[in-house]
């Protein structure tokens, strides 16, 4: 059996294993909530102490904590920041609503490390959380982490992906294929239109995330336990947003009204659904991947996906669309995900919302599936797949909706004659207009010409 020390808190003793730098808060919470076997994201972990750091400087800067304490909290914040002691913060996510377990885990893990390196002890309440309450620390900490993990890490790469889409469109204006509405043959369409649809989407979804962002620049860091700032300098809020800002490099401010922070959760109720949003614009790109890369015989095979992997334990040759499949999976979390936390927004009773570590969990969890799916779908199915030209010039070719130009110099009711007998008899609306109109030949084959049908204007000459 490992070895065990004492440690005591307002409850009395408890055990806690001899090599942990934790104390006893976290030892109550570790017994009180085996329930997932997860811990918070290590990106949270590092916001909360993040948040320790610049408030020692804060403190130490409005007269508070004395610099030898400030200097080794610091310290001792660094070095967890730099990646060091990420087995020190084993709390489960599923914990007291306010996150007050993971607050004090951290505050004693940076009190244990601080106080190795300063002449007196350091205290996880009295100075590693001065000026603090988990209310405002926590909320806090998810405004930072989805700021940081926007910026970074997502919004890189959605902006990845458009520039390999952006790259697909290069060369394919002139590559015609079949549009479709209600999955039926509708007008053409080039390719480099399609691709270009897909990388409008993900631009706006780009600004709409970044708006969503910078709501949670604003922060209740300062608001204490209920909102007021009890037991914090009145100058601590607006110290704590310089220290954050310079750490960062993001520009955070005080909430004017910090009780909106902590009593809701409504920017990352927001920001979550942008995310949500996002998934929605990659589902749609990985349904229309794998609609034109179905196939090889009996498909739409329009294009042909890389070949990353055999596709069947008993289908020899199969090969699947596995980088799209990957995608709309990651979509369809990001999206009960969303659900969730919308979920938890809603639990926001008077001064203090209860869910607070799901919230957290939940938006860095999408950030990352979004990020990475991103990269993936741009790098492993966009960039590389290869565009069946042939394929698609046939089918353009037989499509009875070409017909459609023709409706203002033969009318609808003439035109939808000539695309029924098109389709039955096998020929081309070329052939069967020629026969059924009076138009001349040279105006038929201008009207008919699936190149121009993409750009407009017609039909006249």
């Amino acid at each position: 059996m490992s070895e065990k020390r004492i440690e005591k808190d307002s409850l009395g003793e408890i055990e806690v294993p001899a090599d942990a730098l934790w104390g006893a808060q976290t030892q109550r919470a570790i017994e009180n909530f085996p329930v997932s076997g997860r811990p918070m994201p290590v990106a949270f972990i590092h916001a909360v102490v993040r948040i320790k750091r610049c408030a020692a400087r804060a403190n130490a800067a409005l007269g508070l904590l004395d610099q030898d304490r400030a200097r080794a909290i610091e310290h001792a914040c660094d070095r967890i920041l730099s990646g060091a002691f990420e087995d020190q913060f084993p709390v489960d996510v599923f914990q007291t609503g306010s996150g007050t377990s993971t607050n004090m885990n951290v505050n004693e893990v940076v009190s244990s490390l601080a106080s190795r390196q300063c002449p007196e002890p350091v205290n996880p309440n009295d100075h590693v959380n001065m000026s603090q309450s988990s209310n405002d620390v926590i909320p806090t900490a998810i405004h930072l982490s989805c700021v940081l993990e926007a910026r970074e890490s997502l919004l890189p790469a959605l902006e990845h992906l458009a520039r390999v889409i952006a790259e697909r469109e290069k060369g394919t204006a002139d590559v015609v294929k079949t549009g479709r509405t209600h999955l039926m043959d509708a007008m053409p369409v080039t390719l480099a239109q399609e691709l270009k649809t897909w990388r409008e989407q993900i631009r706006a979804s780009m600004v709409r995330l970044e708006l969503a962002a910078e709501g949670m620049l604003a922060i209740p860091q300062g608001g204490t336990a209920v909102g007021t700032g009890v037991n914090a300098h009145e100058d601590f809020a607006a110290c704590f947003a310089r220290e954050l800002s310079e750490l960062t490099g993001h520009e955070f401010s005080p909430l004017e009204h910090p009780f909106v922070g902590q009593s809701a959760v409504d920017a990352p109720v927001a920001y979550s659904a942008q995310l949500r949003g996002t998934a929605t614009v990659l589902m749609k790109i990985a349904n229309d991947l794998r609609w034109m890369n179905s196939g090889p015989i009996h498909g739409l095979g329009e294009i042909t996906l890389p070949a990353l992997q055999p596709g069947s334990s008993i289908m020899p040759g199969k090969v699947n669309p596995v980088i799209p499949e990957s995608t709309a999976m990651v979509a369809a979390q990001v999206t009960g995900l969303d659900a969730a936390v919308t979920m938890a927004g809603q639990s926001g009773n008077f001064q203090l919302n209860v869910m607070l570590p799901l919230v957290g969990l939940n938006l860095l969890e999408m950030n990352s599936l979004l990020a990475n799916s991103a990269r993936l779908l741009a790098d492993r199915a966009i960039a590389g797949f290869s565009v069946n030209d042939a394929v698609m010039a046939e089918a353009v070719g037989r499509n009875p909706v070409l017909v459609t130009t023709l409706n203002p110099v033969i009318g609808y009711a003439k035109a939808a004659e000539i695309a029924k007998k098109a389709y039955a008899t096998g020929r081309s609306i070329l052939e069967v207009a020629r026969e059924e109109t009076d138009v001349p030949e040279d105006e038929l084959k201008r009207l008919l010409d699936p190149i121009l049908q993409t750009r407009g204007g017609l039909p006249d000459a």
